[in-house]
Order: structure tokens, then sequence, then C-alpha cells
């Protein structure tokens, strides 16, 4: 206990040490984020300005796409920068800054993506009462409420964290991750590692199984579709979806939810650039290019010379 310290900023180490595999993490982080930036900020731009996709599926398209430019460029860019100035600090301030927006956002992300499997299964499973039932009130709601809730979240996460000691300041992570800090503390963590479970485990657990429920009748419906192409069409785009689905739920239970004792550095490391990188790189090219309005609509805004002024 006599080793506490208030810290003023933080070493973080980086997804390496090594030259050599730093620079190659560097280039894959780059070309990620780079495509799932442009990726989603086209989704968003083709459904402002193609009439035909507003409608409450690609609402919730757009405000995805959203969060994952926002998710990504929470931690990605300043590792990018790190790397290029050979800087590695962080203060604490703009430590506990980067971890509230990295909750904030990753755990609105994960509630959108439980509204967008309801939102399936509606248009699906109950296709005569959908617009009836996802009025415009109930789709504003079912983004607000996770942006609401996820902030409130990450707000406790934060002003918990604020008030840790810490033993040292080298983060072995490329950001600030809630679970490196705590590790790091000398204080007494029980309230801050109970709390990751407890409102953890609403916004990852109880998101995921909604989304298998809700995938299950859709499941049950597309197998029901006469026609062989048919149903072979909708099932490569729900196990595609349910593909990324697990990938991003996998990882974060994986890093969050298992036992102390299962944990290595590297493990968590890799499994963080899957949830970090590689799911929000993957989204618009999985939930859009798959979809021919959406394809439509993008061919359209990158053909086009100047769309704004056309829609004005």
């Amino acid at each position: 206990m006599d080793n506490q310290t208030q810290v003023s900023e933080f070493i973080l180490l980086g997804l390496s040490q090594q030259p050599l595999q730093k620079q190659v993490l560097f280039s894959l982080s780059f070309v990620l984020y780079l495509s799932g930036c442009l990726g989603n900020l086209l989704t968003i731009l083709a459904i402002i300005l193609d009439p035909h996709l507003h409608s409450p599926m690609y609402f919730f398209l757009s405000n995805l796409s959203l969060l994952d430019i926002c998710f990504t460029s929470t931690t990605i860019p300043k590792m990018l920068v790190n790397h290029l100035c050979g800087l590695t600090t962080i203060s604490f301030s703009a430590c506990l800054a980067q971890m509230y927006f990295f909750i904030a956002f990753g755990a609105a992300d994960s509630m959108l993506l439980s509204a967008m499997a309801y939102d399936r299964y509606l248009a699906i499973c109950r296709p005569l009462h959908y617009m009836t039932i996802m009025s415009v009130l109930r789709c504003t709601l079912l983004v607000v409420i996770p942006w609401i809730s996820a902030n409130l979240i990450s707000m406790v996460h934060t002003l918990l964290m604020s008030h840790l000691s810490f033993c040292t300041n080298r983060i072995p992570h490329f950001f600030c991750d809630l679970n490196a800090l705590i590790r790091l503390s000398c204080s007494d963590t029980q309230v801050n590692e109970m709390l990751v479970m407890v409102l953890g485990g609403p916004v990852v657990l109880v998101s995921f199984v909604c989304i298998m429920a809700s995938y299950t009748p859709i499941a049950v419906t597309v197998w029901k579709v006469p026609s062989a192409q048919g149903r072979w069409k909708a099932f490569s785009t729900c196990g595609s979806h349910l593909c990324v689905v697990c990938l991003f739920y996998g990882t974060i239970i994986g890093v969050y939810f298992n036992p102390e004792s299962t944990h290595t550095t590297q493990r968590d490391m890799a499994a963080t650039v899957m949830y970090t990188m590689v799911t929000p790189m993957l989204n618009p090219f999985i939930y859009s290019l798959r979809n021919r309005d959406l394809k439509g609509a993008l061919w359209k805004l990158l053909l086009s010379k100047n769309p704004f002024a056309q829609r004005l």
C-alpha cells in the first residue's frame, strides 16, 4: 500500500515491443481503420441522400455506422499518432476521457445491434404489423435509449476510476482499457470489478441473448420459404450477420467476463483488436454491400458528380 500514487500520465506499451511487428501492426491498423471509416461514411451518406432508404432498417444501419466510426476513432488515431511521432504517453485526464468514450460508444453499439435484430424479426416474422409497431417514436427510442444508457454506464465507471490510486503507470495495451487500468490499481477495486459484471452483463450478455432470440424465429420463417434460391440467399445474409455478431460479442465476453485466471496480455490484446478494429470494418460490408437497395444507392452516390447539389 506504500507504493500508491496518483499518476499524472500513463505510458501505453502498444500492441508490440518488436520494431518489425510494430510496423506490420501499424500498417494493418491503418488499413482497417481507413477502410472501416470510409465504408461507414459512404453508408451514412447513401442513406441520407436516397429517399428510398428512409425506413427503420436503414435508420438503424446509419446509426450503427456512425457509432462504428466514433468507436474506432476513440482509440485507433491515438495509437497511429503515437507510432508516427514516437510517443507513448497519455495524460491521466486524457486517459479517462478515452476510456469514457470507448465504453460509451462500445456499449451503445452493443445495444443497437440488439435493436436491429428486433427490427429484422418484426420485418420477417410479422410483416403485416411491421410499420405499425416500428413507428417513428419507437425507432427514435430504440436509438436514443442505447445512447443515454451507454453514457450513464460509462460515467459510473469513469467516476470510480478517477478515485483509484495506481502502483505503476505502464499500461500493457494500446489504449486506456477499463480492465487494464483496474489491474494497475493499488486501491481496493472490488466495486469496480463488480460493476463491470453488473453494468456490463445487461449491455453485452442480455443483448447477445436478445439477438439470438430474434434470429431463431427468423431462421424458422426463412426455412419455410418455398424457393430454394430465396431460402439460401436469406440464410446467407442472416449467417453473415450472425458471424459478425458472434465475433463482436464473443471477443468482448472473452475479455471482460472470463475468470481472471484465464487472461493473458497477448490473448486479451488479440481479442480487443477483433472487436475494436475488425468488426467495425466488416459491418458496412456485411450489412450494406449484401443489400441490393443500398448497393444501388452507393453506386449512385459514387457515380454522381455532386450528389448534394442534385439533392438541393
